[in-house]
């Protein structure tokens, strides 16, 4: 059985993924500034994040031609209800992280958050779509989770609390059924249009958190407000409205045990912000879990790149899926 299910070339995928994970890794330097200069809480944030993701996908769909797409009506109505379940669910990956962070820490909260997350895809997709990682694959898992520790948690000073460490779990669990209900999607024959899906997300996340945000303050602060404005813009620009389509993008095309670990590039890139541009110290706990990361995203991606291309062939060498190969004309003696 074919991976490739959308039709898109993995390579492609996988470079989308990582592109994306990068992106996000940016999002809590400009989460942290927003929050000294607007004085926005973490769901409003969250909130004006959709709102400016959604105000950007519109008007880019606007502004490229349209591609008529027959589809069923039973097409339709599962369209439907799985962009309901993405925009529901990302509404509660992101609020529940923020709540852990506050609650327990950046730390602990990135570690458990995204630490069960490649275990708990890894499962979902052995049970419903019978995805097997293989030995090299569980390797690989194994190892970027241990960079990941080693990385967020190699500086010291973490404080677990048991109601962020819940938070944090929430977030996983929530992150990894996003994952599977996309890769569900792509491989039910939907999930071609990454913009439009994440479209639709956005906006039934940001009706989900619109009265949480007017509960807790939604409009910024009048000190810094052009900054905030700034701040905004990026947050809701690079990564929100250009990662997660490349997120959707990619997570259509490639295996979901690999999509969590390839995702785990965003503290990688948060890493190199913190030392780069926040004055962090370079310390051998950091350059440790990066090597560990990469080396780990680097070796699911071969992987992922050698089930892909097998994947779309059968025993006798011809595609699986797709119209049949043209049989070359006989000649008779």
């Amino acid at each position: 059985m074919s991976y490739a299910v959308s039709g898109r070339p993995v390579g492609r995928g996988l470079l989308s993924l990582a592109v994306a994970g990068l992106a996000w890794g940016t999002a809590g330097a400009a989460a942290a500034l927003l929050h000294r200069s607007s004085g926005l809480g973490p769901l409003s944030l969250s909130f004006w994040r959709y709102v400016g993701g959604l105000a950007l996908l519109l008007a880019a769909r606007a502004l490229r031609p349209a591609v008529p797409r027959p589809r069923t009506a039973t097409r339709r109505r599962g369209g439907l209800a799985r962009t309901l379940a993405q925009g529901l669910v990302l509404a509660v990956f992101q609020s529940t992280y923020f709540l852990a962070v506050r609650d327990t820490g950046l730390a602990v909260a990135t570690v458990v958050a995204l630490g069960c997350g490649p275990v708990l895809i890894a499962l979902g997709a052995r049970l419903g779509f019978g995805e097997r990682l293989g030995a090299g694959g569980v390797l690989a898992v194994t190892g970027a989770l241990a960079g990941l520790a080693v990385l967020v948690l190699g500086g010291g000073g973490a404080t677990v609390r048991p109601a962020g460490v819940l938070w944090a779990l929430a977030s996983g669990v929530s992150y990894a059924v996003l994952t599977l209900v996309t890769r569900g999607g792509a491989r039910a024959g939907g999930g071609r249009d990454a913009l439009t899906t994440t479209a639709w997300s956005f906006g039934v996340g940001a009706l989900v958190l619109l009265p949480f945000a007017l509960a807790e303050g939604a409009l910024p602060g009048r000190a810094g407000l052009g900054t905030t404005l700034l701040l905004l813009g990026y947050l809701a620009g690079v990564p929100s409205a250009l990662a997660y389509v490349l997120y959707f993008a990619g997570a259509a095309v490639v295996r979901s045990a690999t999509v969590s670990v390839i995702m785990l590039l965003e503290p990688v890139s948060a890493a190199v912000i913190a030392v780069l541009l926040l004055g962090e110290r370079l310390t051998g706990a950091t350059m440790l879990g990066v090597a560990l990361l990469l080396v780990a995203v680097a070796g699911l991606a071969v992987q992922e790149r050698r089930v892909g291309v097998q994947g779309t062939r059968g025993r006798d060498g011809l595609p699986v899926e797709g119209p049949p190969a043209p049989v070359p004309p006989q000649r008779f003696r």
